[in-house]
């Protein structure tokens, strides 16, 4: 796939992404959920070494292909790897499968109700790399707790910022402005952030365009506007600590959207599966997943 298949995949494709981002703070979470617990490594290494098998094991997968799922997020490290010999990116594109990659190095500590990211010094030589590789886009991630519009104004223009650098580089920013679905005042900040975020789409230069990866809303089409906008190439959501049947049901709620799924993609998955039971055990995941980006009750 060239640039121009990718963006035609990621506008229009059936299917959604997987987020096969988990960093170093979470790592040792998603290993234990994966059912290798943290006496199984010594080194920052080894863990690495193991969320990497973990990952490839999904890729090499004969159910992970791009017919259901049309993209894949990956952490840095997954990128730099190999998966049966190839760059992890060049082996998802030869599956038909977009690749994408974390940009963020974390979140801030919470100022008016929100944590924006941390500074990204190293972000363009990040960019150039990834970019190299083959690499179509970014994902970048804040978390929204309250509807404070002074916080989410700010964690909507560095998103926006940061969005630019990524389009400076030839590459498509997915922006991820998360709402904590534990927010006692999730539904206004579904309102401000939807206001934001338009806020900044008009302000992009005409012919740009960026994608949202954004917590389902409180309620259903909150977020239509952004579907239809000519500056948004596709609406992501992410699973946000749903489990998958609660987060598949909510999304199938909103048209247009498609999921960008990590853990509700991951939880049923173990490392001691034979790999016919984890290639069943994930094909009915990613089928479930699909069903509810792709066939809407709307």
């Amino acid at each position: 796939m060239n640039t121009d298949a990718m963006t035609a995949k990621m506008a229009s494709g059936d299917g959604f992404i997987a987020a096969l981002d988990q960093s170093g703070g979470s790592t040792p979470k998603a290993l234990k959920g994966y059912g290798v617990d943290e006496g199984a490594w010594n080194t920052e290494e080894e863990m690495f070494g193991l969320i990497h098998e973990m990952r490839s094991r999904i890729i090499r997968s004969s159910v992970f292909t791009g017919e259901k799922v049309i993209g894949a997020i990956l952490f840095e490290r997954t990128m730099d790897g190999t998966v049966d010999g190839a760059q992890t990116p060049a082996a998802l594109i030869a599956k038909g499968v977009v690749p994408f990659i974390k940009i963020d190095k974390g979140l801030e500590d919470e100022v008016n109700g929100c944590q924006l990211m941390k500074p990204m010094p190293d972000l363009d030589a990040l960019l150039e790399k990834s970019k190299a590789l083959g690499v179509y886009g970014t994902k970048e991630r804040s978390v929204i707790n309250s509807a404070n519009r002074e916080g989410i104004a700010a964690v909507v223009k560095q998103q926006f910022e940061v969005g630019q650098q990524v389009l400076s580089h030839g590459m498509m920013p997915i922006i991820e402005p998360e709402v904590n679905i534990k927010s006692e005042t999730r539904a206004e900040c579904d309102a401000i952030l939807l206001d934001e975020i338009l806020k900044n789409l008009d302000a992009l230069p005409e012919g740009q365009q960026v994608m949202l990866k954004l917590s389902l809303p409180v309620v259903p089409g909150t977020f239509d506007a952004l579907v239809d906008h000519p500056k948004v190439l596709r609406v992501v959501a992410l699973s946000g600590g749903y489990e998958r049947p609660e987060a598949c049901v909510e999304l199938a709620k909103n048209r247009g959207i498609i999921a960008s799924f990590s853990r509700a993609l991951l939880q049923d998955l173990r490392a001691h599966m034979s790999d016919e039971d984890f290639d069943a055990s994930l094909g009915g995941a990613i089928d479930e997943i699909y069903t509810g980006s792709t066939q809407k009750a709307v």
